[in-house]
C-alpha cells in the first residue's frame, strides 16, 4: 500500500517493477514461512518472525525489521503528501503549501501542515494502539482500494459488469474478513484510525459542498465576459498600457476583480486576460495541450491553463508557452488581478451554519493563490469582496 501511494513521486514503472520483482516474493516467503512456523509449534507462538531467527540471526534480523520500519514509515509520510497534493489539485482540499525539496523530480515535496496532523502518533503512548489503528487503517484501505477496483474495471477499462463484480466478490469477502476482524480493536486505539478518517472525509464533503455553493453564488451576481466586453468596445474607458491578468474559475463570467477595478479605477488595460486554470484528470499534461487561447475582442482574451493532478501550477512558466500561440506575454508588462473574498456565515446558504463555519475556516487556512501558482507578487493586486455563504 505504501508503495502505491507513492506512485505520485515515483511513476508507474519502478513501483510495479519493484513490486513484481522484490516486495511481492518477499512478503510470500516471509508470510508462509511464518505460517508454517506458527503451524509447526502448534499455533502458541508469541513473535514467530524473531522466534524463527533464534540464536547468531536474531541481532540482524533486528537491524533488518527496525530499517524496513523507517522506510515504511518514510514511504507513508510520501504517499501522505502525495495523495493530499493531488487532493489540493483536484479542488477536494483548501490550497496548501506545498514546499519542493527536488529540482529534478517535481514529486518529491513537503507539506508541513500534514506533516503536523502526522504527528498526532505521538499521542498513542504504546506501541500496541498504534497497531491497533494501523490493523484497521490498512484493512480499512484494501476494502476502500477493492472498491476502487470495481470502479475502475467499470468505468474506465469498461469491463462487462458480471466479471467485474465477480473479481470484486472474490477480494471483497477476503478484505471484509480482515477488517472485521481488527474492527474488534476500536477500543484499544483504533478508534484514531476511524476519527481521523471521519475527520478528512467530512472536511473534503464541506469544501467540495460549499465550494459548490459559493460559485453558484458568486456566478448569480456577475456579468457574461462577452456582454461587458462587447459594451466595452463600444464605450471604451481610459486605457492604459500594460496587460492585465485576472485569475477567475468561471472563464464565462467578468471577473468580480475586473469589475471593480473598473468601478474603483475607472481604467482598463489594453490587452485584459481572462485566465482559469483546470486540473486535468491524468497525472501530467504535456506543454502541447496546457494552453488554450480564445480571442474575445480586442480587448478582450480568455486562457485556460491546464494542469495534471500531479503537476504543481506554475502560472508564468505556463503562459510564456503562449508566445508559440501568437502572444507575446511579457512579465515585466503584465499585472495578475486576484480577487480576494471575505466569507461571512448565512442561515440561508444551503448549508448548516455549522459547515459555513468549518467551510469559512477551511478556506482562511488555505495557502495564499500567488505562492500556490507560482507568481511574482510583484505582479499581483488583490481586491477584496465579501461574501455571505
Amino acid at each position: 500500500e505504501a508503495l502505491y501511494a507513492d506512485l505520485g513521486h515515483f511513476g508507474r514503472k519502478p513501483i510495479v517493477l519493484a513490486w513484481l520483482a522484490i516486495v511481492f516474493p518477499c512478503l510470500l516467503l516471509n508470510y508462509a514461512g511464518q505460517g508454517a512456523y506458527v503451524l509447526a509449534k502448534g499455533g502458541t507462538v508469541g513473535h514467530p518472525f524473531f522466534e524463527m531467527n533464534e540464536g547468531w540471526a536474531l541481532v540482524p534480523m533486528v537491524v533488518l525489521a527496525t530499517a524496513a520500519t523507517v522506510i515504511a514509515s518514510q514511504a507513508v509520510i510520501s504517499g501522505a503528501y502525495s495523495l493530499t497534493r493531488q487532493a489540493v489539485q483536484l479542488n477536494m482540499l483548501p490550497r496548501l503549501e506545498i514546499l519542493h525539496t527536488s529540482e529534478k523530480q517535481s514529486g518529491q515535496v513537503y507539506m508541513p501542515r500534514v506533516n503536523v496532523v502526522m504527528l498526532l502518533v505521538v499521542g498513542f503512548g504504546e506501541s500496541s494502539k498504534l497497531a491497533s489503528a494501523y490493523g484497521i487503517s490498512v484493512t480499512g484501505n484494501m476494502l476502500v482500494t477493492t472498491t476502487l477496483l470495481f470502479i475502475v474495471m467499470t468505468r474506465i477499462w469498461r469491463w462487462n459488469i458480471w466479471p467485474a463484480v465477480a473479481l470484486t466478490v472474490v477480494f471483497a469477502l477476503i478484505d471484509i474478513g480482515f477488517f472485521a476482524s481488527n474492527i474488534v480493536k476500536v477500543f484499544e486505539g483504533g478508534w484514531a484510525s476511524l476519527a481521523v478518517a471521519f475527520a478528512i472525509i467530512l472536511g473534503m464533503w464541506t469544501w467540495v459542498r460549499g465550494s459548490r455553493y459559493l460559485f453558484d453564488k458568486t456566478r448569480r451576481n456577475e456579468i457574461p465576459l462577452d456582454f461587458l466586453a462587447a459594451n466595452l468596445l463600444k464605450k471604451k474607458p481610459q486605457l492604459v498600457s500594460g496587460t492585465a491578468v485576472f485569475l477567475t474559475s468561471d472563464p464565462l463570467s467578468a471577473p468580480t476583480a475586473l469589475m471593480h477595478s473598473l468601478k474603483h479605477y475607472k481604467v482598463l488595460h489594453e490587452k485584459n486576460v481572462i485566465l482559469s486554470v483546470v486540473t486535468a484528470p491524468q497525472p501530467v499534461v504535456p506543454d502541447s495541450e496546457r494552453v488554450k487561447l480564445e480571442t474575445v475582442n480586442e480587448l478582450f482574451m480568455r486562457v485556460t491553463l491546464t494542469f495534471g493532478y500531479m503537476e504543481q501550477p506554475n502560472i508564468p512558466r505556463a503562459l510564456a508557452i503562449c508566445r508559440k500561440q501568437g502572444w507575446k506575454f511579457d512579465i515585466m508588462t503584465t499585472s495578475f488581478f486576484l480577487s480576494r473574498r471575505s466569507l461571512k456565515a448565512s442561515p440561508n446558504s444551503g448549508m448548516p451554519i455549522w459547515q459555513d463555519r468549518l467551510f469559512i475556516g477551511l478556506a482562511k487556512t488555505a495557502a495564499d493563490a500567488t505562492e500556490y501558482f507560482q507568481i511574482p507578487t510583484g505582479r499581483v493586486v488583490e481586491i477584496g469582496t465579501q461574501v455571505a455563504i
